[in-house]
């Protein structure tokens, strides 16, 4: 049934001629790195292969013209095994943004269902976490800044910015050596793996890995247990079920290398 969805949402995207291009995705190198959480029984680098990540995360006014044009992801008309209860309950309307929601903030109060579900309008999916790892540890100047303890102030800052501050805009941050921006200081973000980042190993084949899922054991076997910001985005993303919406969680769209728009 999902994958029915998808096709008939990617077909009603080329129809309306609603793609992105190339400069809405800028093309992300791949290459190997030390990710925080290696494979089970891995060692040395995880190899990411060339891909393309969307700019910023989408937003609020994006999200309205993509629930206006596919009146099943509205406020009220998802089924409820898609959302939760909070599914973009802070706007005013299904329809309708409301008074104090930017239309160029991230949009948050989104599953992990509706994000794909986007994402496919744009010919795209959600990137995997190791593709937003790595992407996210490049700097303005290197690809990898995770020793760089500025680079790892400014990202801790964010997370001691009080929670109760309006979202800033997307788009007004430096963009990184791959030309993305806001991967850091604006909204957490989906991954399309999400879900696996600390199943425990014991357990990974044993019933509904939601129910399996818990922090201590995964934790302990995590590499650059230094690398706070990192270890409580995958904290944040591992306690989530894919039907469950946040004020502070939001996406945006990966491709892979050389998919034509």
């Amino acid at each position: 049934m999902w994958r029915g969805r998808r096709t008939a949402l990617a077909l009603a995207a080329l129809a309306a001629g609603l793609l992105l291009g190339d400069a809405d995705y800028p093309r992300v190198s791949g290459g190997g790195f030390q990710s925080v959480l290696p494979p089970a029984g891995a060692q040395g680098e995880v190899s990411v292969g060339s891909f393309r990540l969307r700019r910023t995360p989408v937003t609020n006014r994006e999200f309205l013209a993509f629930v206006t044009t596919h009146p099943d992801w509205r406020r009220g008309e998802a089924p409820t095994v898609f959302v939760d209860s909070s599914y973009l309950a802070h706007w005013s309307g299904p329809l309708a943004l409301g008074n104090g929601i930017d239309p160029d903030q991230p949009v948050t109060h989104v599953s992990w269902f509706a994000a794909g579900a986007y994402c496919t309008t744009e010919g795209a999916r959600l990137p995997t976490w190791y593709e937003w790892e790595y992407t996210a540890a490049a700097s303005e100047t290197e690809p990898d800044a995770r020793q760089d303890p500025a680079w790892r102030q400014r990202i801790l800052d964010w997370y001691a910015t009080p929670s109760d501050r309006p979202l800033p805009r997307v788009g007004e941050r430096p963009a990184n050596v791959y030309g993305v921006q806001d991967l850091h200081g604006v909204v957490w973000e989906w991954v399309d793996d999400f879900n696996s980042l600390l199943v425990a190993p014991d357990n990974r084949d044993q019933g509904d890995p939601d129910r399996t899922r818990f922090c201590g054991g995964g934790t302990a076997a995590m590499e650059q247990k230094e690398n706070y910001a990192v270890l409580m985005r995958v904290a944040m993303l591992s306690s989530l079920q894919a039907r469950d919406t946040t004020g502070n969680l939001g996406f945006r769209c990966a491709r892979d290398d050389g998919s034509a728009p």
